[in-house]
């Protein structure tokens, strides 16, 4: 049945080369026997560097170049039954993401949210394995959508868009622990197949998303490290700010186990993971000693009122 299976694929490939051959509009035609190439029916392997390569490499030309390959994907993702064929367009994608030009990064389908990269149903229930392969597809499509909202949250690759003179850095930083949070937790939702990750296909997509979980640490380093910095960026936190990032921070906390799980114990993450603690214990102080102040008004001259504060003694 294996290689029925197999057999179909093939043809199916082979047919959808020659009616992308026949195409009039030539640079569609071009495009899409790139992408074809690149994301065959073969159940096991991850599209070779060299087809990689001449995917990415269209982002380079123009920018009508650039449409017309994201275009090509985006229909060869959404036609698809097949999980494989699925998962290596978005494997394409991610490449995009970590490696594309400015202009082929610029084409991706940003502007939704949750779910814009609609693959939230996919399933193939042909076979066991399709089945579990299909749950890998939901999740990826799900960890791309996360990291493209980041990225955008980021400000990483907008080429169109340039930072503001003026910006609440306060509300900044809420937004950007969130989005990276919120990243972190969705690679965690990894299908518990883990052992599948001996398909060559799977395997390579999971070194893509453990890059981007260290880039991640990266950026939330960045952002807590140094003390100066970090105490005058919550300086201004008032007490419902500095319960937001807590609870943030706690989020990230919960991770920990199934990061473990899912990359191993890494030594070299443990200073991560005590700046992230020693972070969070501040902030549950600085609430503490909030709370231990008591508002006094009194009358002032001309009877208005006067505010102030007072420790509880």
């Amino acid at each position: 049945m294996a290689r029925v299976r197999e057999f179909k694929g093939i043809l199916k490939d082979k047919a959808s080369l020659f009616k992308a051959n026949l195409s009039t509009n030539r640079t569609m035609s071009s495009v899409n026997v790139t992408v074809l190439r690149a994301t065959t029916h073969s159940a096991t392997s991850p599209p070779s560097e060299h087809r990689l390569i001449a995917v990415l490499s269209l982002g380079h030309r123009s920018s009508i170049m650039a449409d017309a390959c994201t275009e090509s994907i985006m229909n060869r993702l959404h036609k698809t039954h097949c999980p494989y064929v699925a998962l290596k367009c978005l494997f394409i994608l991610h490449n995009i993401i970590s490696k594309g030009s400015i202009t082929l990064k610029n084409q991706l389908p940003s502007a939704g949210g949750y779910n814009f990269l609609n693959l939230s149903e996919f399933d193939n229930k042909s076979n066991v394995e399709k089945r579990e392969i299909s749950l890998w597809v939901r999740w990826y499509a799900g960890i791309l959508e996360l990291n493209l909202m980041a990225s955008r949250v980021l400000s990483y690759f907008s080429s169109s868009s340039s930072p503001s003179v003026f910006f609440d850095r306060k509300r900044d930083l809420l937004k950007e622990m969130n989005a990276l949070v919120g990243f972190i937790e969705g690679i965690c939702e990894v299908p518990e197949s883990l052992h599948l990750q001996r398909n060559d296909l799977l395997h390579e997509l999971m070194i893509l998303v453990g890059e981007d979980y260290r880039a991640t640490q990266y950026q939330i380093m960045q952002r807590l490290c140094s003390d100066k910095d970090f105490a005058d960026q919550i300086g201004n936190f008032n007490s419902k700010d500095s319960s937001e990032l807590i609870a943030c921070l706690k989020r990230l906390e919960n991770c920990r186990k199934r990061l473990t799980e899912i990359f191993g114990n890494r030594k070299r993450h443990d200073a991560f993971w005590e700046l992230i603690s020693q972070r969070k214990k501040e902030l549950e102080k600085m609430n503490g000693n909030r709370g231990r102040l008591l508002p006094l008004v009194w009358k002032g001259r001309n009877d208005e009122l006067i505010e102030s504060t007072r420790f509880v003694e």
